[in-house]
């Protein structure tokens, strides 16, 4: 079988982060300090020997820089300052823009410019839709809501909260049907480049279902981040990941239950969900943002342009929040209102960005590799026991 060797994809990938590739000389330290590697699975030395060599399909195919969760301890060894830590990054926005067929993937890692477009465009877009559509009326009564958002009978000229609450519910569901149709679909061609393209591998069927724990387990627990020295990382991104997923179910799929007019005590299921949500995301983003400008943390030291974009953006949609939620305890009619466009005009962007063609993409991908990688060590073991079964009678004979 003939291997193809693309002689420009080193200068083509470095695009996408980190700049040099030749500082490695492969003596093996970071593989043996990085509490992932075992058989099959070299970190990171195997991917960055195929950068050097040119081996692009295999990239296209590697699952290792998913299985990677940045612990930064290969960089903090790594006698020539290579910080492989860097480099797994790197093919993680790379291998994010072989998934995507749009291209806009690529557009927005290579030509951030692009991505600062399309993200203001998109603003400016929901809020003329609701200063046309949705205009605030001049004499909006008070109103008193809990939850966050903006529903009261006098707010909208001919529109009630209930209507009110089903149109915002009905973009909701289209957001959330679109950014999961890419989603998806990204996550199919991640699955063809990474199993059913490589040549005789056999999965057998029932493992697609007896494995699927390992899908759902390190999604709700990002436990493979608990292996990192850095425990404050993992509990940072543990409290992130499981704040926003509770907060975007909440928005998307629950939003009748979750805006409602009434106020409810503090211990109630809908304020303690959304307190929390709000802790585990501010808390993250604080460690963060400190540490990127700090620049002593290893894995925090480089900063990818998309880095501070996610930051800020998911900053920008916190905060908005609390100010929507702090506006309408205080009565403040107008405030309210507006401050829940801008709120809605970063959230929306940043959700059809980031999660289908930048960095909240790797919530995906992550748990959906170290499943794949399951699968492909389940058709492994049992090709090799199929082998074994086969050369026993051969040599009993």
């Amino acid at each position: 079988m003939s291997t193809r060797i693309n002689p420009d994809f080193k200068n083509e990938l470095t695009h996408f982060g980190k700049d040099e590739w030749n500082e490695c000389y492969h003596c093996g330290n970071c593989t043996a300090i990085c509490p992932l590697s075992k058989d099959g699975f070299l970190f990171p030395r195997k991917d960055l020997r195929a950068i050097q060599m040119g081996l692009q399909d295999k990239l296209d195919a590697s699952l290792e820089p998913w299985l990677c969760y940045y612990c930064g301890e290969c960089s903090e060894t790594c006698p020539r300052d290579a910080n492989p830590a860097e480099l797994m990054m790197t093919l993680r926005r790379y291998l994010t823009s072989r998934y995507d067929k749009s291209g806009l993937a690529k557009l927005f890692y290579t030509n951030h410019i692009w991505e600062y477009v399309v993200l203001g465009l998109m603003f400016l877009a929901i809020v003329v839709a609701f200063l046309v559509f949705l205009p605030l009326k001049t004499d909006a009564a008070l109103m008193v809501n809990e939850s966050g958002g903006v529903m009261i009978n006098s707010l909208v000229e001919g529109i009630n909260a209930e209507r009110f609450i089903g149109i915002i519910e009905y973009g909701d569901w289209t957001m959330a049907i679109v950014i999961a149709l890419l989603l998806v679909s990204n996550i199919v061609v991640m699955f063809y480049k990474s199993v059913l393209s490589e040549n005789g591998i056999r999965i057998p069927f029932s493992s697609y279902f007896t494995e699927a724990w390992q899908l759902v387990w390190n999604f709700a627990t990002q436990s493979r981040f608990s292996k990192c020295d850095d425990k404050q990382y993992w509990i940072g991104h543990l409290l992130l990941m499981t704040g926003y997923t509770i907060m975007f179910i909440l928005v998307v799929v629950f939003l009748p239950l979750f805006q409602i007019e009434t106020v409810e005590p503090w211990w109630h299921w809908q304020r303690l969900l959304g307190y929390y949500a709000t802790f585990g995301i501010l808390f993250f983003l604080t460690i963060v943002t400190i540490k990127r400008l700090q620049k002593r943390d290893v894995k925090l030291k480089y900063s990818h342009p998309s880095d501070w974009i996610f930051i800020v953006m998911l900053a920008l949609t916190t905060i908005s929040g609390i100010l929507v939620h702090i506006f309408r305890l205080q009565g403040m009619v107008a405030a309210t209102y507006y401050t829940y466009v801008i709120h809605l005009a970063i959230l929306v962007p940043m959700l059809m960005v980031e999660v289908p063609f930048s960095k909240w993409s790797h919530l995906a991908y992550r748990p959906f590799a170290i499943y794949f990688a399951r699968l492909k060590t389940v058709a492994a073991e049992v090709e090799k026991e199929k082998s074994h079964k086969e050369l026993v009678p051969a040599v009993g004979s």
